[in-house]
């Protein structure tokens, strides 16, 4: 399971977790990940998208078919 927003393309960050004496080791940054289900109602059918926190906030703020045609999801996982 790939952890990439499918309509961001947000995906894990590498950086250094850094100790108090400066000590630096390689870590991820993942994201908030959530797989959720929306109905769309022009197509009157569910679909099932693996997206990140943010975009499930701008969905509340503007709508699924905004949101889609922002992002300009056709379906497909994003590269």
């Amino acid at each position: 399971m790939s952890k990439i927003c499918e309509l961001t393309g947000k995906k894990a960050m590498i950086g250094h977790k850094v100790s108090h004496a400066n000590n630096k080791n390689k870590r991820r940054f993942n994201i908030n990940l959530c797989k959720k289900r929306f109905f769309l109602t022009k197509e009157k059918k569910w679909i099932t998208l693996k997206i990140c926190a943010s975009v499930i906030k701008i969905i509340n703020k503007i709508g699924i078919e905004n949101t889609l045609k922002r992002f300009k999801y056709n379906g497909k996982k994003r590269k």
